[in-house]
């Protein structure tokens, strides 16, 4: 039945059209043509949920093959906003996809498909791009909503063997993992849960109900859901949990090497931290988790395992001073020879849940230093860790994680009240705890060293307090782009000066997060970032995709070059750090892995050696932590937790790149055998074990 509303507007038109015939000098019989019925148009809306907190919305409406989508979030002061629209071909396939707005961080965002007359052509953030169409083929957008879930997998479950090649390359594969009941204000929903794999690192997590709609998009700590179904938020992060576990324990099974037997890591040289420099050719024996002895480098025993290390060089394992770590990045970490982190704030269950975990051998992963985070409660607040209304709460927070006896420092927040900052530095001290932080909104590092941080993090979050005026509120994308600010200043000036005394009179270490920063300021639209070039052809396309689009919204040459002066200002105020001495510690933010190699590289452009570069990330950084006597070295009676690779990272820090194997707890693993996991193509070959000779029997 044609809608009212559809009636009463062809219904005008048939009136003019009655007309014109009436003029007619003929004798015509008028004979109503029959009009296609309009499809009625549907709504889905979900919401965007992060621990137990509504922070967005989407909405997707269809009328026939037309969907478009709105779709929004704020977390942190920051996050994405997207329109897309989308045509579905007589295939079920998009013919046009468009996705306009900014992304979290600000790029301006016009992609855009079509696929037409055997062509398929879209522009996104690398620029443009066709393809001949010769077979069923899907568009992977660049940046979707997650309603493009919807759009996958409607066209994989149609699908013989659900798996599509796609534009601009790969592949998509869509696999059903299990069934799931989800209650909710509008009834009981049964849903099946899917991972999407082909364009990322990571499979993606949903759900569809028995209609085979989008019912959720689903992670630990993220999740879109229907409408109405907003109380299933825990339920659905412990599904998302549970099937990356299931599917890490089954890479864990397959590629962590475990020894009965010592193991000897035969013919190589030992970077040492204290003297920054290489041993000669040696061999190390291990036993269960520790470093039993240096020996010869051919040294043997016919009870032990060997690896030959071909006169490559052992390093003791890094050590990422900023992550927020996550059971997705824990083995990459691993692959990277990253054995040791510092969470800087997490979900503080999930991440206890991970280190039980990962303690027990069932899933690959560093060893984890706690940070308490501690947030005030705000229209802009991080949804993390603890959240506070007042000082006396604040105060509990620090006693409650002091309570818990295994966090190293608090970690101080944007929303957090500068006036109750005093009480909480004197509360840790009282209890053993440090204290690191951000500088909370509408005060400045001054401040916060004078109220007793220990450390201050990220290197902007130091900078600001130089070029912002007092009543600027920095728990919004103003702490980002205000560093355009930078070039005008002078670092010589008193009010740099004054903030840098204060630091290396209280000793205040810093955390700069610089390959964050790198990315931030440098990366460029269509260009590979800086800190990708040396690995990004290895990569799933969608990283590919990603490595060639920038961070911030750059309009003209003038934000162009004022993003680049930022990063150099940065630069030179970091050297100036190191000159007077203050203590940088090296940390990502951004998940570790590649790219706490690339902020471990970037430190040379401060004066760093790589030597001294190596040693700060192993046991100048274990030391800080109070941890020297068991890591930071390969020294005999500490953990056997080190990787080889075979050039030699003190003449050239990029070696460490490429790494044969990892050892953390004494376990082996190849992070050739972990990559393809991930879609990445390895970059070295798996070493050859050779097992310990069999025993002699008896007569």
């Amino acid at each position: 039945m044609m809608n009212r509303i559809a009636l009463a507007a062809l219904g005008g038109t048939l009136w003019l059209g009655a007309c014109t015939h009436a003029a007619s000098t003929r004798d015509e019989t008028l004979v109503e043509a029959p009009v296609a019925e309009a499809p009625m148009p549907t709504v889905e809306t979900y919401s965007i949920l992060t621990n137990k907190t509504r922070i967005g919305a989407l909405t997707a409406t269809r009328t026939g093959d037309d969907i478009s989508v709105n779709y929004e979030y704020r977390n942190n002061g920051r996050g994405p906003t997207l329109a897309e629209s989308i045509t579905l071909g007589d295939d079920g396939l998009p013919v046009s996809w468009t996705v306009d707005g900014n992304t979290t961080f600000g790029n301006r965002i016009a992609e855009s498909f079509s696929r037409a007359e055997g062509t398929a052509s879209w522009v996104d953030t690398t620029g443009p791009g066709s393809a001949p169409v010769t077979e069923p083929s899907i568009y992977i957008a660049q940046n979707p909503t997650p309603y493009s879930l919807a759009i996958y997998s409607s066209a994989l479950l149609a699908d013989e063997d659900q798996t599509l090649p796609a534009f601009p390359a790969g592949a998509l594969r869509l696999e059903a993992l299990e069934t799931a009941t989800v209650d909710g204000t509008p009834g009981v929903v049964s849903a099946t849960a899917y991972a999407l794999t082909g364009e990322s690192l990571d499979p993606t997590y949903f759900l569809l109900d028995e209609s085979e709609t989008l019912f959720a998009l689903i992670s630990p700590s993220f999740v879109v859901v229907r409408t109405g179904y907003e109380e299933a938020e825990q339920q659905l992060n412990d599904l998302a949990v549970s099937l990356s576990t299931n599917r890490f324990e089954t890479i864990q099974a397959k590629t962590a090497h475990t020894f009965d037997s010592p193991l000897r890591i035969a013919d190589v040289r030992i970077f040492d931290p204290v003297t920054k420099a290489l041993t000669g050719p040696v061999s190390v024996r291990v036993e269960g988790s520790v470093i039993k002895s240096i020996d010869a480098a051919n040294a043997s025993h016919p009870e032990e395992a060997v690896i030959d290390g071909k006169g490559g060089t052992l390093v003791p394992g890094l050590t990422d001073m900023h992550a927020h770590l996550g059971q997705d990045d824990a083995l990459l970490n691993i692959a990277a020879g990253i054995t040791l982190v510092r969470d800087m704030g997490n979900d503080n269950g999930v991440l206890n849940t991970l280190i039980e975990k990962m303690d027990s051998g069932l899933l690959a992963g560093p060893r984890v230093v706690k940070n308490g985070f501690i947030e005030g409660k705000s229209p802009f607040s991080s949804n993390n860790g603890t959240l506070v209304n007042s000082e006396d709460e604040a105060i509990a927070a620090v006693n409650a994680y002091a309570d818990e006896g295994d966090f190293f420092q608090i970690k101080i927040y944007n929303s957090m009240n500068p006036a109750w900052v005093s009480a909480m530095v004197a509360q840790a001290r009282k209890r053993g705890l440090g204290v690191a932080g951000h500088v909370p909104a509408f005060t400045n590092a001054d401040a916060m060293i004078e109220a007793g941080y220990d450390e201050m993090t990220h290197i902007n979050q130091v900078m600001l307090g130089w070029v912002l005026a007092e009543d600027e509120d920095t728990r919004t994308l103003l702490r980002l782009t205000a560093l355009q600010r930078l070039p005008r200043l002078d670092l010589d000036s008193d009010i740099v000066r004054h903030t840098l005394d204060l630091m290396a009179e209280n000793n205040v270490a810093i955390d700069p997060t610089y390959a964050i920063h790198e990315a931030l300021l440098l990366s460029r639209n269509g260009e590979v970032q800086p800190g990708m070039a040396d690995y990004v052809d290895h990569m799933p396309v969608g990283v590919q995709r990603d490595a060639r689009a920038a961070w911030s919204n750059i309009e003209t040459p003038e934000d162009d070059a004022a993003y680049a002066g930022a990063f150099d200002q940065i630069t030179d105020t970091l050297k100036r750090m190191k000159d007077r001495g203050i203590l940088i510690l090296f940390g990502t933010d951004m998940g570790g892995s590649f790219t706490l190699h690339r902020e471990l590289e970037l430190y040379q452009n401060v004066g760093f050696t790589p030597a001294e570069i190596l040693a700060r990330a192993t046991l100048e950084e274990a030391a800080y932590m109070g941890l020297a006597d068991e890591l930071g070295s390969i020294t005999p009676g500490k953990k056997a937790d080190f990787f080889l690779v075979p050039g030699n990272p003190v003449e050239d820090l990029k070696a460490i790149k490429t790494i044969t194997f990892v050892a953390k707890d004494g376990v082996v693993y190849f992070p050739s055998e972990i990559y393809p996991y991930f879609g990445i193509k390895p970059f070295t070959d798996v070493p050859q074990i050779i097992e310990p000779a069999p025993a002699e029997q008896g007569t």
